[in-house]
């Protein structure tokens, strides 16, 4: 902490009696039974003390103390005296915060509601802050109390401009401030308002100050010199959703006819930030529309109840509760859905938005949450099976509480054969099919910048998470939803690349014989062989199959290892060559031994390297569905060339096991971990 902390508190962390009865608005903050957090700035939801505010309000003073030798006194009092007041509103015990409210201060829109609070305890001729001002202003002390007000009211206000939430406009008041008075007679905005802002917003976040310093300045210049124009519909809509890759015409007119001119918003980041524009655009429109049937008259719409709702602690960090965000996209899709409803509450001109969900629905969230804190397998199958039941899952893909999380591991543990595989890419335009996370579309653009790269997936999801990387990274790729399952892609492309995507075509495409059908694995290929042009290639990297009909057992390292087994013996639908006294052959838990087919026992340890979190759906998949001999085979009767065919371990699958299991062969010697992947390539031949 900085020396601002040391001075109000102690080393305890408890505030100092003595400054605590010489400045009320440190009594306010510290003396509170009302925890007012914005979610979007906190790293855990279970780690909120309480003391954010005020923490926030130190933070600024110590900025204002860095930069302090850099304006004059005076302006540096008033930045100070700002600071201090701003936050007031958050403050307060039950008591006070009633008679805030009788006065009518708008305590959800605190700049307002401070500037109000500062004013009462200004006004008290014989109390500390009225003296302050008068040793330092004498018999200007009220003009400058005044100027104080104003600067409390509309603080922040240039900060919510940039990021879209407030019109220009709302910092009008600004400049009543040396209206009417001698250049130089009261203060100088010039040095004082960019002083102030960069208090307020580098107490924020260093990082944040570094993006916005410049646009910040840029618009205090505009707002001195009486320059009040408002940025266009889609620059703000720009700011306030700045995952979306376009914004169309449609929706900024709706924001510029319906939203923009009339109301201000609170919280909109917080709240709204991973939901998509439509989803945005529908939320804001049902509360605009039910102010007005209700005859409301509102200013502001504020986002915070929703905010507040949203989010939860997941490993110990602040995450989005998915849960309660599927059932909320669902009703944005279709609003008949009985399970949830918006819940507007109106006061001071002010529309609070949230969601109110049935008590079965409640009860589901609750569920989820609590099954996935658990880690029992059971449990997390249970959560996939209870939304599909409901309709809440976007796609058979969604993995809902750690898409993000998966996407991450399998970059990292499917990395180090990617580099090989992209080798192997011939023409100018290039395909990945199955994205995921996208370190192949990386990879590929790093190392063929002027090649035309395109990215596909069936998971709304993935695009979604992808075109977000891209908007943020500066990519240059391109993804798009295609399912090569189901056709060729409409026009011909040089490079498709299949890297562990296959055994999910494999495992989850429902054909003529269910899940688990070769058939859709081979409609893949030769759709993707049709998308070729003359001389492309088919670039394969994925799991492989063994040949033959071996055994292997498994000697577990601990209880654990059986427990995830018998689980997975249960759970496994694929391999339906083999019966189930085919996949194992015998089981001793006693020794936390088990024996059977090597392809069983080789799905299983691939599987079991990925642990509980991903279990509920890595259990439904069969990473290894071709032989080497069988790719050979079918490639050969599309007609293509085979330029590679191997079968390979990967280093971090036996790296990762060989903590938890020994292997050995069906004579109880110690053996190698069977292949894992391969790599496969083929070209089409000029016919």
């Amino acid at each position: 902490m900085g020396s601002n902390f040391e001075i109000f508190f102690d080393k305890a962390g408890n505030v100092r009696e003595d400054e605590l009865k010489k400045n009320k608005w440190l009594e306010y903050l510290t003396v509170t039974d009302n925890i007012y957090v914005n979610a979007e700035r906190v790293k855990s939801i279970g780690g909120i003390s309480g003391k954010e505010t005020v923490l926030y309000v130190i933070r600024t003073l110590d900025v204002l103390d860095e930069i302090r030798e850099t304006i004059d006194a005076d302006t540096a009092f008033l930045v100070e005296t700002v600071l201090k007041w701003s936050e007031v509103s958050k403050g307060g015990l039950r008591k006070e915060r009633d008679e805030w409210l009788k006065k009518g201060y708008p305590l959800s829109i605190h700049n307002v509601a401070s500037a109000s609070i500062f004013a009462d305890e200004a006004a008290q001729k014989e109390g500390e802050l009225f003296r302050a001002f008068k040793e330092r202003f004498s018999d200007k002390a009220d003009e400058f109390i005044k100027i104080t007000e104003i600067l409390i009211r509309t603080h922040g206000l240039i900060g919510q401009s940039i990021r879209g939430e407030n019109p220009v406009s709302s910092n009008a008041e600004i400049l009543t401030i040396n209206s009417g008075c001698k250049e130089g007679e009261l203060c100088n905005l010039n040095s004082l308002l960019p002083a102030l802002n960069e208090c307020i917003i580098r107490g924020v976040s260093e990082e944040i100050w570094r993006d916005v310093k410049t646009e910040a300045f840029a618009l205090i210049d505009r707002i001195i010199h009486e320059d009040l124009s408002e940025y266009t519909a889609s620059f703000r809509l720009e700011k306030l959703c700045p995952k979306e890759i376009d914004i169309f015409d449609d929706d900024a007119y709706f924001f510029a006819k319906e939203v923009f001119p009339f109301y201000e918003l609170w919280y909109f980041s917080s709240a709204l930030s991973d939901f998509d524009l439509t989803q945005i655009r529908a939320i804001v429109a049902e509360t605009i529309n039910i102010s007005r049937e209700q005859n409301e008259k509102i200013m502001h719409i504020n986002f915070k109840p929703l905010a507040d709702s949203l989010y939860y602690d997941y490993k110990g960090e602040k995450h989005i509760n998915v849960y309660r965000k599927r059932i909320i996209e669902k009703y944005l899709r279709d609003p008949s859905v009985k399970h949830v409803k918006l819940n507007v509450r109106f006061e001071n001109h002010t529309a609070f938005v949230d969601y109110e969900f049935t008590k079965v629905c409640e009860k589901l969230i609750e569920f989820c949450v609590e099954a996935e804190r658990s880690g029992l397998l059971t449990f997390e199958k249970s959560i996939v099976v209870l939304y599909d039941m409901f309709g809440f899952r976007r796609d058979a893909f969604d993995r809902l509480n750690n898409e993000e999380s998966y996407l991450s591991t399998m970059n990292d543990v499917v990395s180090s054969t990617k580099d090989s595989i992209i080798d192997f890419v011939t023409g100018q335009k290039v395909m990945d099919i199955g994205s995921g996370g996208g370190i192949l579309l990386d990879r590929l653009e790093k190392k063929y910048p002027d090649k035309d790269i395109i990215g596909t997936d069936i998971s709304s999801n993935v695009i979604e998470t992808l075109n977000l990387k891209k908007k943020q990274e500066g990519h240059n790729w391109s993804v798009e939803v295609h399912n090569m399952v189901d056709c060729p892609y409409r026009e011909k492309v040089d490079s498709i690349i299949f890297s562990s995507i296959l055994h999910e075509i494999f495992s989850y495409t429902e054909g003529e014989n269910g899940r688990f059908d070769i058939e859709s694995v081979k409609k893949a290929l030769a759709n993707a062989f049709d998308s070729l042009s003359n001389d492309g290639r088919i670039i394969i990297r994925d799991g492989i199959k063994t040949e033959g009909r071996a055994l292997r057992k498994i000697k577990f390292k601990a209880s654990e290892g059986m427990e995830f087994f018998k689980n997975y013996l249960r759970d496994f639908k694929g391999l339906k060559d083999l019966s189930e006294e085919e996949k194992v052959t015998s089981i001793d838990e006693d020794n936390f031994t088990v024996t059977g087919d090597i392809n069983f026992i080789r799905e299983f340890m691939y599987t079991y390297t990925w642990g509980n979190e991903s279990y509920a759906h890595e259990v439904q998949e069969q990473f290894g569905y071709f032989t080497l001999n069988e790719y050979k085979e079918f490639f050969k009767s599309l007609g293509a060339e085979i330029i590679e065919a191997k079968e390979l371990l990967e280093p971090g699958y036996p790296a990762h096991l060989s903590e938890k299991l020994d292997l050995f062969d069906e004579n109880d010697e110690p053996c190698e971990f069977p292949a894992s992947n391969c790599i496969i390539v083929v070209e089409k031949c000029d016919s």
